[in-house]
This record gives C-alpha cells, sequence and structure tokens, in this order.
C-alpha cells in the first residue's frame, strides 16, 4: 500500500480502552469523605420495582384509551432516557479505574448503575401495567432530543476532563433532572405512579449529591484554564441538551413529533399518572437553571443567562 493510500485511511482516535492495565499500587482510603458516605447510604437505601410498589393502584384506572396510551408513552420514554445512564456509570467507572481517580468514585459508581437500571426498569413497569411498554419514538425526529448526551463517548476520551463531564453531568443535567423529579411528586395523585417517582428522585439526590462534593475536592485544586473548560461543558449541557427537550418534551424543537410528545404529556397529566405540563415545568426548570447558576458561583463557574423561544426573555 503507497504512502497516498494510507494517508487516506481513517485514524483510530485511542480512547481510555486503548491504555494498558495498571492497576496496582490499588489505593481504597477514603479520600473523599462526603462521597464515601454516600456511597454507604446507597448501600442501606436499596428498593426492589416489583415488590416495593404498588401496582394494584394501576389496575381499574377509570381513564380511556387515548390517556392510557399516552401514559404508556410517557412512561416509555422516561425508560429510554434512564437506560442511557446504564452505559454511562459503567464507562465513568472505567475512567476512574484507569485514571487511578480517588476510590470513593469507583464505589460509589458501582452502587449508582445499579441504581439507573432500578430506575429505567421501575419506568418500564410502569408502562407495562399500562398496556405495553413502547420499544421507540413513535416519530425518528424525537429520538435527537431524549436518545443521548454523548456522556458516555467523553467518559471514554482522556482529552475530555473529567472534572468537566461531572460538572455538566452531574451539576447540571442531574439537577435538573432532581428538579422535575421533585415537582413531578408533588402533582402526582396515582399512588403507584408517585412511588415511583419518589423512590427514584431518593436516589437523585444522592447523584445530585456526589457532584457537588467531587467538584468542592476537586476545584481548589485545578487551574483556571481547566475550570474555564468545565464552564463550557455546563454552558453546552444546559443550551444545546437540556433546552433542546433531554427531560423536557415542551423544550425541543418544534415538529410533528414533539407535539405528538407534548400531547402525551399532557393526557398523562390529567389521568394523574406522572406526567406534568408546560404551564406547571417552566417556572420549575427556570428555577433550576438559576440555581445551579448560583450554586457554580463561587467555584469560579460563571453561567450566562440563555434564551429559547418557550421563554418570554434570558433565564
Amino acid at each position: 500500500m503507497s504512502i497516498a493510500e494510507t494517508s487516506t485511511q481513517p485514524t483510530h482516535k485511542p480512547t481510555l480502552l486503548d491504555w494498558p492495565e495498571q492497576r496496582f499500587p490499588l489505593k481504597l482510603d477514603v479520600e473523599i469523605r462526603k462521597v464515601r458516605d454516600l456511597f454507604r447510604a446507597a448501600t442501606r437505601n436499596q428498593w426492589d420495582p416489583r415488590t416495593d410498589i404498588d401496582w394494584s393502584a394501576l389496575e381499574g384506572l377509570d381513564i380511556d384509551d387515548e390517556h392510557r396510551h399516552a401514559a404508556r408513552m410517557y412512561w416509555s420514554r422516561r425508560a429510554w432516557s434512564e437506560y442511557g445512564a446504564i452505559s454511562e456509570s459503567p464507562a465513568l467507572l472505567i475512567r476512574f479505574c484507569e485514571e487511578k481517580r480517588e476510590p470513593d468514585l469507583r464505589y460509589f459508581f458501582t452502587i449508582r448503575t445499579q441504581e439507573e437500571s432500578r430506575h429505567a426498569e421501575a419506568c418500564y413497569l410502569m408502562a407495562q401495567h399500562l398496556g405495553g411498554y413502547i420499544q421507540q419514538p413513535a416519530l425518528h425526529d424525537f429520538q435527537k432530543s431524549v436518545a443521548t448526551h454523548g456522556v458516555r463517548k467523553m467518559a471514554l476520551d482522556p482529552e475530555t476532563p473529567l472534572e468537566a463531564i461531572i460538572a455538566a453531568l452531574v451539576c447540571a443535567a442531574e439537577e435538573v433532572a432532581f428538579d422535575v423529579f421533585r415537582h413531578l411528586v408533588e402533582i402526582t395523585p396515582n399512588k403507584a405512579a408517585n412511588q415511583v417517582l419518589r423512590s427514584i428522585m431518593r436516589d437523585e439526590v444522592r447523584h445530585c449529591g456526589f457532584g457537588w462534593a467531587y467538584l468542592e475536592h476537586r476545584i481548589p485544586r485545578m487551574a483556571r484554564a481547566e475550570i474555564d473548560v468545565c464552564e463550557e461543558a455546563v454552558i453546552t449541557m444546559i443550551r444545546d441538551v437540556e433546552m433542546n427537550g433531554y427531560h423536557s418534551a415542551w423544550l425541543a424543537p418544534d415538529s410533528e413529533a414533539t407535539r405528538g410528545e407534548i400531547e402525551a404529556d399532557r393526557l398523562t397529566w390529567e389521568a394523574g399518572l406522572g406526567a406534568t405540563i408546560e404551564e406547571l415545568e417552566k417556572p420549575v426548570f427556570v428555577e433550576s437553571v438559576r440555581s445551579i447558576r448560583k450554586r457554580l458561583a463561587p467555584f469560579g463557574i460563571a453561567i450566562p443567562m440563555f434564551e429559547h423561544p418557550k421563554f418570554d426573555g434570558p433565564i
């Protein structure tokens, strides 16, 4: 093969999976007390979707086929979202091990993987009890909003700082998710749906706590240029992922697919089965972004105002 031919061949960008494994010396002492405590709390607070949810609350629902199908769509979409974390968690766990990061991170993320799997199963079971889980969006266009935020790929990319991934994934996206779950718990009357939401929310408290504890530990040890990378990662997560409809369908670009998902949310909310609507969720999202901006400021991470067609002005 000539030089000209080889120069046109695609090059493989090295990932962490290409690194030789160097496990020893293996340190397992506590280095971030807050994260180790979150790990221990997680081991004490396990729940089983099949036995700890009162599924009988979904029997004999007085709702028509339209509302039932909408609820199936809503809970199937939640399962898709939770499923994404099943792959991102072990990818990050590989990152922690390959870079020999603080052992507390490795301990915590073994449990986080289990918890995200439990969340996906709970949402799947909700859809099943309502008539059957739906495997994919009705229209392909909506997949771009709900499929992924790219964390799994970034986790295995040594050129993407780990701190930036955690800041964006946890201190931004997970915080938005937690605030939405808290809102849903407050407005959802059906007992089974409320139990699922409340149980997931309790796990999300620890997930968020992990992110803030890790930044608190790492930021004082980072250079300004490294903190700037974290800042840009958070901005990208809020602007290009959250405000593109990742957690809330009404924020996605207008299309036939988006309108269908928004209508499914409205019908599910009317049935009291776990969703919300734009009018109720909008102030929750605004407050969530403001809270993230305020909490990141002491770390030297400045989050700008954002604009979106759904809001009258910057938020």
